[in-house]
């Protein structure tokens, strides 16, 4: 066990950012901590990091409770390094900027040396050792930082956003870092992002967050809507003014609807389906996760859908592809 949580919350006046029953993450793992904006995946990264302490509720990091004072904590910080969304490096060399916790630990220079061209070449900046950290590109200087933390020799690694920050070329390569120093290093890895089909690409296990608490799959299709009323007092509701959907809520005004992917069904064009919340759409992207098949769908709004590999052999899914798109009133449900 990597860590364990119980009854956590994280309180700032009155409002509740974080607030975990139960959660449990293993060694050597790439986890994924996913959700919109807001929804407490940084805030529960910095507890995890040790950063920061959790207002009530107990964190275990292996078989150690974690007090938040003492020496113990100090200790415990060395194993757990965190990488920021947007690092900064000091106004020096690469060489330096890696060398300067090296020299901190009393690491010899000889030693030093040694780790500090390991991590560099993991990182595909070995070349870059005398450069001037303050003249290195966005993905340069992520993968400077990561290198940096490389050096320390940690059990975990936590990213912020590791790829909102630069190109789409670095965006590729620090995934790639991300997996190699996983399975090169068995480093235990939790990153945060927003972006649904990197969680999947990227990680063993995505864990999903909404409004400071773990959530289902739910969260991947989460709209933002408006409850209205027909003559007859039937409500509905309608996601960006474009989709009208049944609703069984109490529920006025302003609400956000979510629609389970794994309940989503696909037809190809030309084949009937009857039901209720029957659309058109056009299959916009597919990407291979580890226990099958993630599509996107346009139907006026992008539309999480998760198949079976045999799924999408079977119906021969190309992007491009029209679709008619159905599931059922309890995929639906507003929140």
């Amino acid at each position: 066990m990597l860590y364990e949580i119980n009854h956590l919350k994280k309180i700032y006046g009155e409002r509740t950012v974080l607030d975990i029953p139960e959660l449990v993450l293993e060694k050597g793992i790439i986890y994924s901590l996913q959700g919109p904006n807001g929804s407490g995946k940084t805030t529960l990264l910095e507890i995890l990091g040790l950063l920061i302490p959790p207002t009530s509720g107990e964190l275990n990091y292996g078989n150690t409770r974690i007090d938040f004072v003492g020496d113990n904590l100090t200790y415990l910080r060395r194993e757990i390094v965190m990488v920021q969304q947007d690092p900064v490096l000091f106004t020096t060399t690469v060489h330096k900027n890696l060398e300067f916790g090296l020299r901190v630990r009393g690491v010899s220079k000889r030693e030093r040396g040694k780790i500090i061209r390991e991590s560099l070449d993991l990182v595909k900046m070995h070349g870059f050792v005398d450069a001037e950290a303050h003249n290195l590109s966005g993905g340069e200087t992520q993968r400077v930082a990561i290198a940096q933390a490389l050096v320390c020799s940690p059990k975990v690694m936590l990213f912020d956003e590791p790829t909102s920050s630069v190109d789409v070329e670095s965006q590729v390569d620090i995934e790639n870092i991300i997996k190699e120093i996983n399975s090169q290093k068995k480093i235990s890895i939790i990153f945060t992002t927003h972006n649904l089909t990197q969680a999947s690409r990227l990680s063993s296990r995505v864990i999903s967050l909404f409004e400071g608490g773990l959530t289902s799959q739910r969260s991947q299709n989460i709209f933002n809507g408006r409850i209205i009323t027909d003559g007859q007092g039937n409500r509905s509701c309608l996601i960006q003014d474009k989709i009208n959907l049944p609703a069984k809520t109490e529920k006025t005004g302003d609400v956000k609807l979510s629609i389970d992917p794994a309940k989503v069904m696909i037809f190809p064009d030309g084949e009937p389906v009857f039901g209720e919340n029957t659309f058109v759409g056009r299959l916009v992207q597919m990407t291979y996760e580890h226990n099958g098949v993630r599509a996107i769908a346009d139907i006026g709004v992008p539309l999480n859908i998760l198949l079976s590999r045999k799924e999408a052999r079977d119906n021969r899914l190309c992007v491009g592809d029209e679709l008619r798109i159905s599931f059922p009133s309890d995929a639906a449900e507003v929140l």
